[in-house]
Order: C-alpha cells, then structure tokens, then sequence
C-alpha cells in the first residue's frame, strides 16, 4: 500500500511538471517596420491581449527601418517578416532568396500630399521634391499608379527618409509633396488638416488592370526552408494576427491607445475613426493562398515597372494544409 501512495505522490509531482512543458509556448522572433506603420499596427494589440500566448506562441517584434528590415530578412538574420510587401517577397524571390508570403493583413492605400497651390495633380510633381520612404512597397506602387495617370516619376526628385520621417517633412513644408500611407496619413491630417490630398484614382486603375478591386500589400512572410520545418506553427501564428484584427474591429477606441500609446487624445481619435471606416486602412487578414489571383496581378504591375525583372516562383504563395 505504502508503495501504491508514493507512486501516486511522484505521478502527481510529475504531472504538473509534464503539462507545464507542453505548454510551454514556442518562441518567435519576428521584424517589423518601426511606427507609424501597418506592420507595428497590430503587434501591439497582439502583446497586450496575450494573443501570442493564447495560441501557444511567445512573439518578440523587433522593430528596424525599412531598409535594414530587408536586408535582415533577406539575409535570414530574421526568419519570420511581419511587414512583407509583396513587391519585396517577389523581387527576393528572383533574386534566389527562398522566401513565402503566408497572409496578408491590409490591402493597399497610398497618398500623396501638398501644401503647395501649383500642385494639383500627380504629372505636377514632375520637376519637384517628393519626401518618401523609397524603400518601401508602398513607393514602388505609388509609381505604378502615376504612370496610370501619365507622369513620369523618373522625373520626381525623390527625397529618401524613413517612414517616421514622413509627418515631420509634411508638417514642416521641406519638401513640395509627401508620398505616405496610413497611418502616417491620418496622424498628419488630424495636426494639419489643410493639406491636400492628389487624386490618385487608385481603384479605378487597378479595376482597369485586373478587373478586381483587391490589391493584397502587406503581411507576414517567412523563408521557405522555415515554413516547411515549422508548418504547425504557421496556423497558429495567423490565429493571433487574425484575433487580433478582429479585436481591432471590435474596440476601434482601445485599440487607438494601445497602438499609438504616446499619441494625443485628437491623434487617438483619427486612428479611432480610420479603424472604423476601414476604406483607407484596408486592413483584411487573409491566407495567401486565398488571395493568388489578385497576388500574381501585384507582381504583373510590379513587373511592368521593372522593380521584378522576372515572374516570383509560385512557391512565394503560400498554400496553407488543406486550403
């Protein structure tokens, strides 16, 4: 009897000790853009809610600047990318970087704004200074659509800055026109509201090249060589990302403070309003596989600029088991 209860005691010394490892979540090391970002959009939400935790994962963002963010995931110094542009996933591809984008989280929006009375179309900016982040997607498909329009950006005199440096050079006047996206946008139009936004017919142009209105952007993407060793991670990643853009949609007010922590309470508010409309932020969470056509139609665009010398493998889709 005394032998039956020790061995009872130790099971139930070890049982606790087994299911603590079991669950013990797997840690991830993921880059992101630094904010104001669409990439540091939902990290936040994700870490304050413990949606990473919920799903078994233990996430650490690291935040870098655009072009360090390529050139580290492009290098595997990161594995996991949590501001993949498209454009970027396909041009690594045909430059022999194995890389795959697992889902999208926003849809494509971009802006140009001026203060200057001279500028009222996109072919004015020809001859001028553009403050942008050119080493983002979101200039690469910016050029695509004013080439819709007629300019020429060859002609545009391109001022390079990070992204948070976008709002100082439109809130300073330095530069004739500022190319940005949200939620850079919103945060300048809540200080400066006078500036004025170029039409850049955006959905009537890619309605035109495609036939569709969805234009997949940004999401996270992972070398090829890791998805495939880590595939049951993968789904559970996408759950937290997924969560948290629900949770996002659900609390537009709490989720303004938790994204823009040190922001006003009118900056808190515009962010609010933008999560509500959704019509700008675009943001829709979305497995790669589910969104091919409209992907392959962003490589076309990007192709018929000359960012992609060369059609990106099918294998930058990544097709989820069982989709």
């Amino acid at each position: 009897m005394k032998h039956l209860v020790a061995a009872v005691v130790c099971l139930g010394m070890l049982l606790p000790a087994c299911t603590a490892g079991a669950q013990a979540p797997e840690p991830l090391s993921i880059v992101i853009f630094g904010p104001p970002s669409l990439g540091a959009f939902l990290p936040p939400v994700i870490k304050a809610q413990k949606l990473d935790e919920k799903n078994g994962l233990a996430i650490r963002f690291e935040e870098r600047t655009p072009d360090a963010y390529t050139a580290q995931f492009n290098s595997g110094e990161f594995q996991l990318g949590g501001s993949a542009s498209l454009l970027t996933v396909g041009l690594a591809d045909v430059r022999g970087v194995k890389v795959t984008y697992l889902f999208n989280l926003f849809d494509f929006w971009g802006a140009v704004v001026t203060s200057r009375p001279d500028i009222r179309t996109v072919k004015d900016l020809e001859g001028k200074d553009v403050a942008a982040a050119k080493g983002t997607t979101n200039w690469v498909m910016f050029d695509w659509f004013a080439r819709q329009l007629g300019a020429d950006p060859g002609k545009f005199s391109v001022v390079n800055t990070a992204t948070p440096g976008l709002i100082g050079y439109a809130l300073a006047d330095r530069a004739a026109a500022v190319q940005l996206w949200e939620p850079a946008y919103t945060t300048l139009l809540s200080k400066k509201s006078n500036m004025r936004t170029l039409d850049m017919a955006i959905a009537d142009s890619w309605k035109k090249f495609t036939g569709s209105r969805t234009i997949p952007y940004l999401g996270v993407a992972t070398h090829v060589a890791w998805a495939e060793k880590n595939q049951s991670l993968i789904p559970k990643l996408y759950a937290a990302y997924k969560e948290a853009a629900e949770w996002v949609a659900a609390h537009p007010d709490e989720a303004s403070r938790l994204i823009m922590p040190g922001a006003t309470p009118d900056d808190q508010k515009a962010i609010a309003e933008l999560i509500r409309a959704n019509d700008r932020l675009g943001m829709n969470v979305q497995w790669a596989s589910d969104v091919a056509k409209e992907i392959n139609s962003v490589y076309a665009a990007g192709k018929s600029i000359a960012f992609l010398p060369a059609d990106p493998a099918p294998s930058t889709i990544w097709r989820a088991p069982g989709r």
